[in-house]
């Protein structure tokens, strides 16, 4: 009976204004009762006051005019960027002259060895099987272009990464000074920094490079951050008690026992560098990425599903390689390892030799399977029978009128109509109650930065193709998720189509939306949902299928229903991995959205895409930083932040 009268007042209201989200709404309505009033009277018509705007064009264009100045003059490009330019240059030239030399079947061989070395025989057959597709496809010479170009940016990324990991994991301050550059680095789309990287090195090989380091680098930062500061104390006091030096103990136990972490950091790199193929394409990358790029250019969904496989198929062998890699550190060596490895590379060299012996170095013409024109046949199917003029359901067109009309719209005029002092409280209140009070600054601070920068309204408009694509892709993720969690044989069969997805260039999505829906905003919508949806599911799977085992037995134990369980047991015990799966969405649908600015996105993405075009960096670093500021808050108000004091310490 006492636990039947213990109930109600948890629940009642007395429970209800005990907890802190409470306490903390009720701070934001009283502060909004005293500042709401005043902000109405002082700023009646809504829109972003002049007065509290910075103008950066004139600075900018200062910094661009001498940049081009003294481009060819200066100490600086000549002594410092110039070998910069030309070491990478070699770099990239040398490696793919390798490449060539050693021909179509010793490029597969090595693939397919290294691969069978480091995960079985499985793994080699579908790492040669890839490598031959590439040729297949007609595109050997651009997967050894975009190869080399991802050699050298991936070293110099790794490279990158791990001193300022170094920097970050030895030491609590630099950790504070380099946490808001990485975020900054991989939040800035990728079209706003191509600006000033083609300013300084021009177009061609150094600046996609370049570019590619600064948008791969900080997961390699990160996850060698996060390696070393999580090693077991332990183990590092055991050796300190040994009397070996700060360096010996970094050498020897920091580092070796965040292998794991510095092999993820890789993987991740590789990813990071392969998704950037296609957009360094638009400043002289070549390769695969510049294919895909004039396909875009031409609508040609055939010839960018040909260069955009290469692509899918180098990221997915790449990232089961490195995988397998990490599972074996730790390991017990096999015996005779080494005489493996030895017999793998003569098997190389021999494949090699034996090539060029036989004079077949380039693929053969005769042996390329020709599919951009299939699939253009069933694009253009799809596009004359499912564009427009489907009974009942309507066409595609149709489709995308309607989700602009009923949801864009409404969702840009009614976040354009609200004050802007109200948007930023608002902003408070969500960061406020999943955070603390610096969270509820930062986002606040960050939305402020917009209207400061002057695009708050192309900003708005970002922010509600945005939420649109979030809402979108969390209904579709979730429910895959759950379904996937719930069932092995679901999750095998999905795997597959999310690799794929999930390493297809952002700009391959593009062209068969545009084909489908037409150009404008809800294009760019679905690519950026196509584009969020694997990792959402992904998230899902994985944090419900870490519920404590025990938990589950104890509801069935005590009579609990599947649908139950999932409810009452499964989703609250998962909630940080789904608030994660929110929160990733989130990254990637915003980074999908600004790409969309080339299919008539409009907003940010516009002014990025402008302002690389015309060569404008006060436009195009503009609306990047506006890019970066709308990350941030939406980064804060989606992941919440842990409470280092217990309660009541």
């Amino acid at each position: 009976m006492a636990t039947i009268t213990a109930n109600p007042p948890r629940v009642g209201l007395p429970g209800l204004l005990k907890h802190r989200a409470v306490h903390k709404l009720l701070l934001l309505a009283l502060a909004a009762a005293v500042l709401v009033p005043l902000a109405n009277a002082r700023w009646a018509s809504g829109t972003w006051p002049s007065a509290l705007t910075v103008d950066f064009s004139e600075p900018l264009a200062k910094a661009s005019d001498w940049i081009i100045d003294n481009r060819d003059s200066h100490p600086l490009f000549l002594y410092f960027f110039g070998h910069v330019s030309n070491v990478v240059v070699i770099g990239v030239r040398a490696v793919y002259l390798t490449l060539l030399a050693v021909g179509w079947a010793g490029v597969t061989a090595l693939g397919a060895l290294v691969a069978w070395r480091v995960a079985g025989v499985k793994l080699a057959l579908g790492t040669g099987a890839a490598f031959l597709a590439c040729g297949l496809l007609g595109m050997w010479v651009p997967t050894m272009q975009t190869l080399a170009l991802m050699v050298v940016a991936v070293l110099a990324s790794v490279v990158v990464g791990v001193v300022l990991g170094l920097a970050a994991g030895l030491s609590d301050r630099m950790d504070r000074v380099l946490r808001p550059v990485l975020d900054t680095m991989q939040v800035l789309p990728a079209f706003a920094y191509l600006l000033p990287v083609v300013l300084i090195f021009g177009i061609g090989v150094p600046a996609a490079v370049l570019a590619t380091v600064v948008y791969a680098a900080p997961p390699m930062a990160r996850l060698t951050s996060l390696g070393l500061r999580g090693a077991d104390k332990e183990v590092l006091e055991a050796v300190e008690s040994l009397g070996s030096t700060a360096r010996q103990r970094l050498l020897t136990a920091r580092i070796p026992l965040a292998r794991k972490e510095l092999l993820l950091g890789l993987n991740q790199t590789i990813m990071m560098a392969l998704s950037m193929a296609v957009i360094a394409a638009v400043i002289g990358a070549g390769g695969l990425g510049d294919r895909v790029y004039q396909a875009l250019a031409s609508v040609d969904v055939g010839a960018a599903l040909a260069a955009g496989i290469p692509i899918v198929l180098l990221a997915v062998v790449l990232d089961r390689v490195t995988g397998a890699a990490g599972e074996k550190l730790g390991a017990e060596p096999e015996p005779n390892s080494g005489r493996g490895w030895l017999f793998a590379l003569a098997g190389v060299v021999v494949v090699a030799v034996a090539g060029r012996l036989a004079g077949r170095l380039d693929w053969p013409d005769g042996w390329v399977v020709g599919i951009a024109e299939p699939v253009n046949r069933a694009v253009d199917w799809m596009t004359a029978h499912l564009y427009s003029g489907v009974p009942v359901v309507g066409g595609t067109a149709d489709w995308a009128g309607h989700f602009t009309t009923w949801v864009l719209d409404p969702m840009r005029d009614g976040l354009q109509a609200l004050p802007w002092w109200s948007v930023l409280l608002i902003v408070a209140a969500l960061a406020w109650v999943i955070g603390t009070w610096r969270t509820a600054l930062t986002a606040v601070l960050a939305m402020a930065a917009i209207g400061a920068l002057g695009v708050w309204k192309p900003s708005l408009d970002t922010l509600s193709q945005v939420l649109a694509a979030v809402a979108v892709t969390l209904v579709v993720g979730f429910a895959v998720g759950i379904a996937a969690a719930r069932s092995d044989r679901l999750e095998r069969a999905l795997r597959p189509v999310l690799d794929v997805f999930q390493t297809m260039p952002q700009f391959v999505y593009l062209i068969p939306v545009v084909a489908l829906f037409g150009v404008g905003r809800a294009p760019a919508v679905a690519a950026a949902i196509v584009y969020a949806l694997p990792a959402v599911v992904r998230i899902t799977t994985q944090g419900l299928r870490q519920v404590d085992p025990a938990a589950l037995e104890s509801s069935s134990s005590l009579g609990a229903t599947s649908w139950q369980q999932l409810r009452q047991v499964q989703l609250p015990l998962a909630r940080p991995a789904l608030l994660l799966a929110v929160n990733q969405g989130l990254v990637l649908v915003l980074a999908v959205v600004v790409i969309g600015g080339l299919v008539g996105g409009g907003a940010l993405g516009y002014d990025v895409v402008f302002g690389l075009a015309q060569g404008d960096l006060a436009t195009g670093l503009v609306a990047g930083g506006a890019i970066v500021c709308l990350g941030l808050m939406l980064d804060r108000v989606t992941q919440p932040t842990e409470r280092r004091a217990k309660k009541g310490a």
